[in-house]
Formats: structure tokens, sequence, C-alpha cells
């Protein structure tokens, strides 16, 4: 049998051979999340139970307390961040989602979050190659394209900042 016989007759099964060892290798490159610990899933649903009451700052204390119990949790961590974010510190939320999208790039809660920050900043730009990231991993029909897409056609918002204002009692000496 001569080498190009032999290339011929064996390379079929060559290709078909590494096409499911590769497939089987990159399925089990994506394991599932793991479950919430019990205690970190209690403060969990703690917070979003504060988040839905308008309590954002009682949501960030229970976040934070069960990243403390669970460091390294995407489902806590986009939490916190949408928590940090209802406050106004879009800088921290940015930072929060980033750290999800660092575990799981292809997180659509965590690309629109981020760009829901970022048009908060008045980084509208930023947030539109988000909004094209989502289209492209979920189309444009998914609800976080939607909701990201509507925040960019509203555009960023003016932040009204009001302080009480007290008036010194002047004397006048003469």
């Amino acid at each position: 049998m001569t080498p190009r016989e032999f290339l011929m007759r064996f390379a079929p099964v060559g290709v078909a051979l590494s096409l499911a060892f590769g497939l089987t290798a990159s399925m089990s490159f994506s394991v599932p999340p793991t479950p919430l610990d019990p205690r970190a899933a209690a403060l969990v649903a703690q917070g979003q139970a504060a988040l839905a009451a308008g309590n954002a700052d009682g949501a960030i204390d229970a976040y934070e307390a069960a990243l403390a119990i669970q460091p390294g949790s995407t489902e806590i961590t986009l939490g916190l961040a949408e928590a940090t974010r209802r406050v106004g510190l879009q800088g921290k939320a940015l930072h929060y989602y980033r750290e999800a999208l660092e575990r799981d790039p292809k997180n659509v809660a965590a690309i629109s979050g981020e760009g829901a920050a970022l048009v908060e900043k008045g980084a509208v730009e930023k947030a539109r190659r988000n909004l094209a990231r989502l289209e492209s991993l979920c189309g444009g029909s998914c609800p976080e394209a939607e909701s990201l897409a509507a925040l960019i056609a509203r555009g960023p918002q003016d932040r009204v900042m009001t302080a009480e204002v007290a008036k010194p009692e002047t004397a006048v000496a003469n």
C-alpha cells in the first residue's frame, strides 16, 4: 500500500473522528452554571424583593452578602449591577456588568445592562455597539435588545441635582 492509497483510504475516517472529538470537547467546555448556595439564594431573593420595592440600597446589601457567600456568581453580580445602576452609580454598575461578561461573554442580560448604564452615562455610541452585539446574538426581537434600543432612542436623561440651600443670616454691621 502506497502512502497515497493509505491517505485516501483513512483520511475521511480521520476527519470524521476529529470533528466528533472537537464537538464533544467544545460541549464539555460550556459547563452549566453551578446552582446557588441556599443561603446565597435566600439573599438573592431578598435583594430582588428589595429592588422591586424600590429599596436599591437594601438590595445592594443583600447582593453583596450573597456574593460573600458565593463569590464569582454571575447571577449575583448581575443583580448587584442592576441595583447599583438604579442608585445612580453607573460606573460601579459598569464594573459589575463587565465582571459578569468576563465570565460569560455571551450573557445577553449583562450586555443589555452594560448598554443601559452606558446610555445613562451619556456614552450612546458605545451603547449602540452593545445593541449590535445583542442583535447578533439573539436578534432584534429579544426583550434585552428591545429595551436597550428603546433606551438608546430616548437618549441620556439630564440629571437633576437638588440641594437644600441654607441662607445664612446676614447681619450688616455699621
